[in-house]
């Protein structure tokens, strides 16, 4: 099977116009991987909210309602392999270590995924499209593999612990930042 780069856009395609990462398939035909779905989903909120809103991110307009998280929570992490979302952590009056998760295609209520490795908020969350990681509200990184249920796995430290971080990422590296010392 030969494979198409396109050095102008950085998409890789094979004859049947699939994008592939390890042999499993992660877009189609519109040349963008699955990551980078046309729906948006947030969660949580100040005040501890339990409400989740989408948006159809190619077109403007206003939030509409997905369902509900476990619990009315705020200052959790989230993050996404596209398919599948994830909440995690946060605080409900104290902090606690539930991952909730959803289905971006299917609205609905969040579904409990599994526990963080400890009970923690004001963290934050990247993702690719297979591992997601929790940083944060203390110097601990979790991670999880974003398309089996189970219990987070420590993946290591954040050099100084923090609390209300920011994390981006991309398919290879992840970034922690800032916060609260």
């Amino acid at each position: 099977m030969a494979l198409e780069i396109n050095h102008e856009t950085n998409d890789i395609v094979n004859s049947t116009g699939q994008i592939k990462v390890n042999g499993t398939a992660v877009g189609g035909d519109n040349g963008q991987p699955a990551m980078f779905g046309s729906r948006g989903v947030f969660g949580g909120g100040n005040g501890r909210s339990n409400v989740m809103d989408y948006i159809t991110i190619a077109s403007t307009g206003n939030a509409t309602d997905f369902g509900d998280l476990s619990a009315a929570k705020d200052i959790l992490g989230a993050c996404s392999s596209g398919s599948r979302g994830l909440f995690g952590g946060g605080s409900t009056g104290s902090a606690i270590n539930v991952i909730d998760y959803i289905t971006v295609a299917n609205t609905g209520n969040a579904t409990d995924f599994g526990d963080l490795t400890s009970s923690r908020s004001g963290l934050s969350a990247c993702s690719s499209v297979l591992r997601g990681l929790f940083g944060g509200g203390s110097n601990t990184v979790d991670y999880v593999t974003i398309a089996s249920t189970g219990n987070a796995t420590d993946f290591g430290n954040l050099s100084v612990s923090t609390s209300y971080n920011g994390a981006c990422s991309n398919a290879t590296r992840a970034l922690f930042a800032g916060g609260n010392s």
